[in-house]
């Protein structure tokens, strides 16, 4: 897709526009083209409206082209006003340079445009960083929104070639000790969060905000290592759902389902993160094997319990991607606890329920039993 608008956009026709941000960079990465943002220097908010555009901004003026639904925004300026990522006043008027709009953004690599004609517009050096791959603030407003540090942190797992530049580093600390992070919102922190774990390597996020000495203030009790940064990495290859990533990210933390509610986290993964400590421990027994390379009743009565525990029965794709997760943790044999699994699902209970002509106690038993015999009969 290319990044300027096109001669027969009416809409656009005489307007002075400019890609920006994350386009522009990912252009210059030679990664394939995602979503667009446009600045409009020199424009209103009354003229935005009367080419067609949507208005949908809240704080400041953003609009949806009436064709694309890209957004645009009014190149602005901004000026602290109170706590947190929240306490700014912006400004929007025809007199903002698209170099004062630049000049507010969080990363120089982020701190880009592009003109109409192809033409690059970077007055804080970002390109040069985009070479040399580095992490840089634009400038000390950094220290002013705590946001900037999530996202720091998540174009380092994103972009993991590329270093965070100490000075930034630095002010990354300072937003720690000047509890500016105190004030994000854990709706907001779970946003980034999410974005992180789909990165390339979520492990580095998590590593950024632990250097700055944010983790704890803004994920109270999770417990992160290199342990934990390699199995998030073994997530990555084998393509584990976000539930699955975010459970290995709480796997060693005392009350995993705890972070996950903190920040606001999904019913998903507060359940994936409930139960995948309780997976990884309950696998050694029921691995045990007979002289004879069956399942020893032992073996397959934790089979059975882990089973049930986890509710496979009911929720078999979840079940199974719960030990998808779980070898990340350890070795273990997905395809063998799938037969596992479809043993013990084609047991017909009601026939059994039948055959006990409807004594709960005996049903109840009898099912257990058939479904260990099932178990314990896999070679």
């Amino acid at each position: 897709m290319a990044i300027v608008p096109s001669d027969g956009d009416a809409a656009t026709q005489g307007l002075d526009v400019y890609v920006v941000g994350g386009a522009v960079r990912d252009a210059l990465l030679g990664l394939p083209a995602g979503d667009r943002d446009w600045v409009v220097v020199g424009a209103t908010p009354e003229s935005m409206s009367k080419r067609g555009f949507i208005p949908v901004g809240g704080d400041f003026p953003v609009f949806l082209h009436p064709q694309t639904k890209e957004e645009y925004a009014l190149a602005r300026t901004e000026r602290k006003s109170g706590r947190g990522y929240q306490g700014f006043t912006f400004y929007t008027g025809v007199d903002v340079t698209l170099e004062e709009d630049l000049k507010r953004r969080d990363l120089t690599v982020n701190a880009i445009a592009r003109a109409p004609d192809g033409r690059l517009i970077d007055p804080l050096g970002g390109q040069a960083d985009v070479k040399a791959k580095v992490l840089r603030h634009v400038g000390d407003a950094f220290v002013e929104d705590p946001v900037r540090l999530l996202r720091l942190a998540r174009f380092a797992a994103r972009f993991h070639d590329f270093s965070v530049a100490p000075e930034t580093m630095e002010l990354a600390r300072r937003l720690v000790e000047d509890g500016e992070v105190d004030a994000l919102v854990p709706e907001r922190v779970w946003r980034e969060v999410t974005k992180g774990l789909d990165a390339a390597q979520p492990g580095r996020m998590f590593e950024v905000l632990q250097k700055a000495g944010a983790l704890e203030r803004v994920m109270p009790g999770l417990v992160f290592n290199d342990e934990i940064a390699q199995q998030l990495a073994c997530g990555v290859r084998c393509g584990l759902s976000l539930a699955g990533r975010f459970a290995l990210l709480c796997r060693l933390s005392t009350q995993p389902e705890d972070v996950g509610r903190r920040v606001r986290a999904s019913s998903e993964c507060i359940d994936y993160a409930r139960l995948l400590p309780q997976v990884v421990a309950a696998l050694p027994a029921a691995e045990v094997q007979s002289a004879d390379s069956g399942a020893a009743p032992a073996g397959a009565a934790a089979q059975l319990d882990l089973i049930e525990r986890c509710d496979g029965l009911r929720k078999p794709d979840r079940y199974m991607d719960l030990l998808r997760t779980a070898a990340c943790v350890g070795q273990l044999d997905t395809e063998l606890w799938r037969t596992r699994l479809d043993a013990v699902r084609s047991v017909d209970a009601g026939a059994i329920a039948k055959a006990q002509q409807g004594r709960p106690e005996q049903i109840k038993a009898a099912l257990k039993e058939a479904r260990l015999r099932a178990l314990s009969s896999l070679a």
